[in-house]
């Protein structure tokens, strides 16, 4: 199969993943807010795990280019962030009346669906073996991450389906973002270092600024940390064991 179709297929997969954050709405108007810590642990520690598999690739490639792409990618993920007035925006707050709040969540979810495109499409170029354990890792975090955000859509009056597709939808991203990164670093191979530590940058700025933070609010720090470090460590494992 043509490698760019198999990128299409893994991140497509991925994407779609986040429809079954539904399953915990169907019988419950909204979710306890320890849920959503722990989802918000859960889906931080499965980035933290993607992170790592990326960095060790890119380390390996170029370091100090690679360091520098991760300083890019913090600075980017801050900027847009900065720019778009999200930089700290609670994405939980399921009874929010501001009409604005609806879109700014919708467009933070975007946000991260988009650095988790690029890590997808990165670790294809690195290897496609690699890359499609990257894909469903990110699908398994998109999970969590959905039912937060569809737990979010139910609290303005979205009924559970639409709710649902709007998920999927959203994190189209990074199906977006996985092709065209896979095609521009394909063609310029010498910028593979630099991508991998740009989407090291962003998903530990997301994990460390967004996630974490809004987990601890919401469950026991201990809580917290030992399911995100299960979460990564399980991730770690696996990869370790893919080779």
């Amino acid at each position: 199969m043509d490698p760019t179709l198999i990128v299409l297929l893994y991140s497509s997969l991925a994407a779609s993943a986040a429809a079954l954050g539904a399953l915990p709405l169907i019988r419950r108007a909204e979710v306890p807010a320890s849920w959503i810590g722990w989802a918000n642990a859960i889906a931080g520690g499965l980035m933290l795990g993607s992170a790592h598999a990326l960095s060790g690739a890119g380390m390996a490639l170029e370091p100090f280019v690679a360091t520098g792409g991760a300083l890019l990618g913090i600075g980017f993920t801050y900027g847009t962030h900065l720019v778009s007035d999200t930089e700290d925006l609670d994405l939980n707050r399921l009874h929010e009346t501001d009409p604005t709040y609806g879109s700014k969540v919708l467009l933070t979810s975007f946000l991260h669906s988009a650095s988790e495109g690029i890590a997808i499409g990165v670790a294809m170029v690195l290897d496609l073996r690699f890359g499609i354990f990257m894909a469903l890792a990110i699908a398994v975090h998109n999970i969590p991450e959905a039912t937060i955000l569809i737990a979010v859509m139910r609290g303005r009056g979205v009924r559970l389906l639409p709710a649902a597709a709007l998920a999927v939808a959203i994190d189209g991203g990074q199906v977006l973002f996985a092709v065209v990164v896979f095609a521009v670093v394909s063609a310029a191979p010498g910028s593979t270092a630099m991508m991998s530590g740009f989407a090291v940058g962003t998903l530990i700025y997301l994990v460390l600024v967004e996630l974490l933070p809004e987990s601890y609010r919401q469950t026991g720090p201990t809580t917290i940390a030992v399911l995100t470090s299960v979460a990564m460590g399980v991730l770690i494992l696996l990869r370790g064991g893919l080779g």
